[in-house]
């Protein structure tokens, strides 16, 4: 799996969105032990610390959790991912009207374009 990411933006919140994505994706499945820090931070081309970092943080959002003999696992709380993903999916709705506004459109002109597309879907 590729981190793809992008230099000239902090590192440690990118680490933080991919290892997100995965979980909410289910790439790492609820209960499912993730890679040691050494791995994903090999994986990603990274600083272990910075890894931490960013898999310290997925601890404090609650998605996953960290037994001394297991390593860090993911949450099996559903209400906690759904949390999580509610949060990213607001947070990318007012990414696309800000971005809209940007080029003129106001929040009803965007939403009319969003519901034309889906109409011809």
């Amino acid at each position: 799996m590729d981190f793809q990411l992008d230099n000239n933006l902090p590192i440690w919140p990118q680490l933080l969105a991919r290892m997100t994505e995965r979980i909410l994706t289910r790439q790492y499945p609820p209960g499912s032990k993730l890679p040691s820090v050494r791995e994903l931070a090999l994986e990603a081309g990274v600083n272990p610390n910075t890894m931490q970092r960013a898999l310290s943080q997925l601890e404090a959002n609650g998605l996953v959790t960290t037994n001394r003999t297991a390593g860090r696992v993911v949450t099996e709380d559903e209400r906690a991912l759904e949390t999580v993903r509610e949060h990213l999916a607001q947070e990318r709705i007012a990414q696309y009207f800000a971005g809209m506004a940007k080029i003129g459109y106001d929040e009803q002109a965007a939403a009319a374009l969003l519901a034309q597309r889906k109409e011809r879907e």
